[in-house]
């Protein structure tokens, strides 16, 4: 087979008998006449090349691709609930729903979001009711957040001024209810209600491309236009749902963008783009037995500046095969965009950290959606400066000056928007005891770590606040106290609440439970025994309280036994002339030493323990 696409390809110049022709004398490239400025002429129909229009071949592509369907479809939840749904408006609001989740949206992502929100929402009636809080809640991570918010307008509308009814035709649906496209409309018109419309999706686009070799940019006002004409002429009378179905079922999972299985195709003998393939590999076999062969007519059609062949300049690839067809015009790159975002952390009443979320205006990019505080930046600011432009930023919430140096840099999040290619530097920064947030511009509330991934955020946010998540996890590793404070608690147990308000500062590496220390301003970068003053980790039988002299304090290690019981002693200040800070070690029952020289973990006599 090898041998024979390089043949094909080794022919190239052969197959192509003219491409498309240059406008014609006398004429400008955007066809008016150079003299007098008179109209050009209406443009000719396509060539029969790129159209159906024998009644017995659409009447066998017809039963065909419907036995197919019927055979091979997929178990989707949202074809059972149309099928099983008697009332017209719910079955009609059922389908409503699945399509607008499928815009831009992978099936295997939609199949949970569609049934929670049918579990929730189940009539038009009680989505009106619902609160676009609640419907951005559920929607958070389905992307285009847009969609949510115009599905539950439309669905009050309905409500409120059509007396609960539906649209019964895709005209009206197209027209009464905001977004609603054509698309939209003629998926629920005849999935729902039986209308023989036809319907124009990627996939659909990628099918009728190739079955009728359109190559010209299948984006464009012309090609679409004359891909719906086919569609409205391809849909069954009598199944048009199922036929809608059918056709966007082949492209999902047949006919699929970059490695088709033709062998596998309903379809396939009206395929033309597979008949140009086979021409093409007949050609190259008789070429390559060194047998005669006329060269072989693998034109689109015999009309020169046809706009529904490939452009000149783009001529068929035989390494392609089927997938030379749909042709799409370059992409636009998406606009580069740099955001600060801070995570504000705080300790909550029961020891868990708390973050600070805002919410975004009320229209645009991600609208209505929470998230960390923001600042979108100028491009190539320097690091120093975006610090100090998100510092004076969060004013606005803790409600007094942030100093530019307590941000700390986190790192860089990437995320991909449609038309954006977004850059979230994120800092982090720890606020003391409690924090009454100040006026702000939009609303703002501290939430949980549960509560964050129950809001509506989005998948950016989430991002964000991994990110923070694994920094924090790699600091801990590596020994290092983060300024925020912590929580005490020995090793399978819940977390004892420490801070300002216990007098106690505390941290958890990995293999060390609940260590604290009570220090003014708690640094990075400390361990057991480098602070002067007052430290014990997790300590009984009180967990929890204040450090004093003589507490006792267990040290676990990253299996929960019991390395060492200490007891905390007072450094005196170097120079004071006071007792020589001494930190007190014995084994613990059923424990060698710490010091042995057997022993894995090591509590050196200044009471730094190593891991």
């Amino acid at each position: 087979m090898s041998q024979l696409r390089a043949a094909a390809a080794a022919g190239r110049g052969l197959r192509r008998s003219g491409g498309r022709a240059a406008p014609p004398a006398g004429r400008s490239r955007k066809g008016a006449s150079s003299r007098g400025g008179a109209p050009a002429p209406a443009p000719a129909p396509p060539p029969a090349q790129h159209l159906f229009s024998d009644p017995a071949e659409i009447e066998a592509l017809r039963g065909n691709l419907l036995a197919w369907y019927d055979k091979c479809k997929r178990d989707l939840p949202w074809r059972t609930l149309a099928a099983a749904e008697t009332d017209a408006d719910r079955r009609a609001y059922a389908v409503w729903v699945s399509e607008i989740m499928l815009q831009q949206t992978q099936v295997a992502t939609v199949i949970d979001y569609y049934n929670r929100w049918m579990q929730k929402w189940p009539t038009l009636q009680a989505l009106a009711q619902a609160s676009l809080e609640e419907v951005n809640e559920l929607w958070a991570g389905l992307g285009y957040y847009s969609r949510g918010k115009r599905l539950q307008e439309a669905a009050r509308k309905v409500v409120s001024e059509l007396a609960g009814r539906m649209p019964r035709t895709a005209e009206d649906l197209q027209k009464l209810l905001p977004g609603v496209g054509r698309y939209t409309a003629g998926a629920i018109a005849s999935i729902s209600y039986g209308q023989a419309t036809g319907v124009v999706d990627g996939n659909v686009i990628r099918v009728l491309c190739r079955l009728r070799c359109i190559g010209a940019d299948s984006s464009s006002p012309a090609v679409v236009d004359r891909l719906w004409d086919m569609a409205n002429a391809l849909v069954d009378r009598s199944r048009p749902g199922d036929f809608n179905q059918a056709l966007m079922e082949l492209g999902a999972t047949v006919c699929v963008p970059k490695a088709p299985l033709c062998g596998e195709c309903p379809v396939k003998q009206h395929c033309r783009a597979r008949s140009r393939v086979e021409k093409e590999l007949a050609f190259a076999s008789q070429k390559l037995f060194g047998k005669p062969a006329p060269v072989p007519d693998v034109e689109d059609c015999g009309v020169g500046g046809c706009p529904l062949c490939p452009p000149a300049a783009e001529p068929w690839d035989s390494s392609l095969g089927v997938t030379n067809f749909p042709r799409k015009a370059a992409k636009k790159q998406p606009r580069a965009v740099r955001t600060a975002t801070c995570v504000l952390e705080r300790r909550g009443c029961h020891g868990a950290p708390e973050y600070l979320i805002v919410q975004r205006p009320s229209s645009g990019l991600l609208a209505g959606l929470w998230e960390f505080p923001s600042l979108t930046l100028a491009q190539d600011l320097q690091e120093e400066k975006q610090r100090e432009a998100l510092a004076d930023h969060l004013q606005a919430w803790t409600g007094r000056p942030v100093a530019a140096r307590s941000l700390r840099l986190i790192g860089e999040v990437i995320h991909i928007f449609s038309h954006i290619h977004q850059t979230y530097v994120v800092y982090s920064l720890p606020l003391d005891g409690d924090v009454t947030l100040g006026p702000a511009l939009s609303p703002s509330r501290w939430v949980t770590e549960e509560e964050f991934h129950a809001s509506a955020v989005s998948t950016a946010m989430k991002k964000v606040l991994k990110a923070h998540e694994k920094q924090c996890g790699k600091e801990s590793s590596a020994g290092k106290v983060s300024n925020a404070g912590g929580c005490m608690g020995s090793p399978g147990a819940a977390p004892v609440c420490c801070g300002p308000a216990s007098g106690v500062w505390c941290w958890s590496p990995p293999g060390v439970w609940g260590q604290a220390k009570e220090h003014p301003q708690p640094g990075a970068g400390l361990r057991l025994g480098d602070v002067p003053g007052w430290h014990c980790p997790w300590m009984s039988p009180v967990p929890g309280a204040p450090c004093s002299r003589g507490d006792p304090w267990r040290l676990w290690g990253p299996l929960g036994f019991s390395l060492a019981l200490l007891h905390v002693s007072r450094r005196a200040p170097s120079g004071s002339g006071g007792q020589k800070h001494r930190e007190q070690a014995a084994p613990a029952l059923g424990h060698s030493s710490p010091s042995a020289p057997s022993s894995r973990h090591q509590l050196p006599h200044d009471g730094t323990f190593h891991v």
